[in-house]
């Protein structure tokens, strides 16, 4: 996550905020970090629970599929043989009235006899959207939301993009040279990478995240790559490749694992009409084709991903080159950048310059929330363009801030 430093808590949103709780709920925050990379596509939550002004049960939400960060601190409570009786919970996201993979947290909260409850921010799925907290408060405790929103909406800004806008939150990454080049013009297996073993395995993290990998054509020809996080921790991205004249190897990587894991063709309708037995065979092999209408070398992108998030996924990660990094920066759907710099000048031994396709963009792109991290000599920028602060925007309808009610 981005570090805040100052960052307060809307004054707009939240009048009147008791010091305690701003702390109390900082530190659920900063346990709801923990959990990302291993809960997507569920949002990371963290959760604290206090009685006397002391902390008597803490917890998050450790992996998909196991408990949520309530049941977590509950739990964390009757281990220490402390009650939560009367106690305040403080957690960064509307606790689940539903049953999913796991049971409502409302109930357990409930159950547990918390006598108040403070709420970063709503959930806005349909299962949820204030019904939670509306559970909570008929059940006779008091619901307080709205404290520290923004921080609790920019650390699950892919969820609720996906969530509000049934898209997947693009991330962009590439690793380059001081001089912009993205390869070698003659690797070797000693030139390879231009980036060390540390940055890659730092990748290789991202990767689990998401649950989509893009490349462009031209990188899977170039690099015959598999696209998968390593190790792989169970995850299963799919991987996603434009190929407008479906140019795909057959006897590749990718094709040879599709069956193991999920493989996407996304391809030109003119592609598909002109040569069906090559699409057929790039079936019979576990992949899938998806076709769109349309000019051949331009894939509508946004129709993609509208695709992506139906099927699910939250967060796509774009690996391709320069011309796939452009056209999605030129079409205004990246919502991240990771960039990981080597301290070296390739010169003529580079290839593959990213400045020229980029020198064409329309608009000035900018990073806000903007990470510099270093992994050895080599260091990783992350920022994400177009975040609008959540304390602008007025709350979802049935999800109550501090300022609008309190029970």
């Amino acid at each position: 996550m981005t570090k805040r430093g100052s960052t307060r808590c809307s004054q707009e949103r939240v009048e009147a905020v008791n010091a305690p709780d701003e702390k109390f709920m900082r530190s659920a925050l900063r346990l709801a970090q923990k959990g990302l990379g291993s809960v997507e596509p569920n949002p990371a939550v963290g959760c604290v629970i206090v009685k006397a002004g002391q902390v008597i049960g803490k917890g998050y939400h450790r992996k998909f599929g196991g408990p949520h960060a309530e049941i977590n601190a509950l739990e964390d409570c009757r281990t220490l043989g402390l009650s939560p009786e009367g106690g305040t919970l403080y957690v960064t996201l509307e606790p689940c009235c539903h049953w999913g993979k796991t049971g409502p947290c409302t109930e357990a909260i409930i159950e547990a006899k918390i006598g108040r409850v403070v709420v970063a921010t709503g959930d806005p799925s349909a299962h949820a959207h204030g019904k939670g907290l509306e559970q909570l408060r008929q059940a006779g405790l008091a619901v307080e939301a709205g404290l520290c929103e923004s921080e609790a909406r920019q650390l699950n800004a892919p969820f609720f993009k996906h969530v509000t806008a049934g898209q997947p939150w693009v991330i962009l990454k590439w690793a380059q040279s001081l001089d912009g080049k993205l390869a070698y013009v003659d690797p070797s297996p000693e030139r390879r990478w231009i980036t060390n073993e540390a940055s890659r395995r730092d990748a290789h993290r991202l990767r689990r995240r998401v649950g989509a990998i893009l490349v462009g054509i031209n990188t899977v020809l170039a690099d015959d790559p598999l696209l998968t996080p390593r190790p792989s921790q169970g995850r299963r991205p799919v991987r996603v490749v434009l190929d407008h004249q479906l140019r795909i190897r057959l006897e590749g990587r990718l094709l040879r694992t599709a069956k193991a894991c999920p493989v996407l063709i996304y391809t030109s309708k003119t592609a598909v009409e002109s040569n069906p037995q090559r699409a057929e065979q790039i079936r019979d092999r576990g992949a899938a084709v998806l076709a769109y209408e349309g000019p051949d070398e331009m894939p509508d992108l946004r129709f993609l991903l509208n695709h992506l998030g139906g099927r699910g996924v939250q967060q796509v990660l774009v690996e391709g080159g320069a011309r796939v990094a452009a056209s999605f920066l030129q079409k205004g759907l990246v919502d991240e950048i990771c960039v990981y710099i080597a301290p070296k000048i390739l010169g003529a031994g580079g290839s593959t310059c990213l400045a020229e396709p980029l020198a064409n963009l329309p608009q000035v792109v900018g990073l806000r929330h903007v990470e510099i991290k270093t992994f050895g000599e080599d260091v990783r920028l992350r920022g994400r363009l177009g975040i609008e602060d959540a304390a602008e925007r007025p709350a979802p309808d049935g999800i109550p801030t501090k300022s609008r009610e309190s029970a």
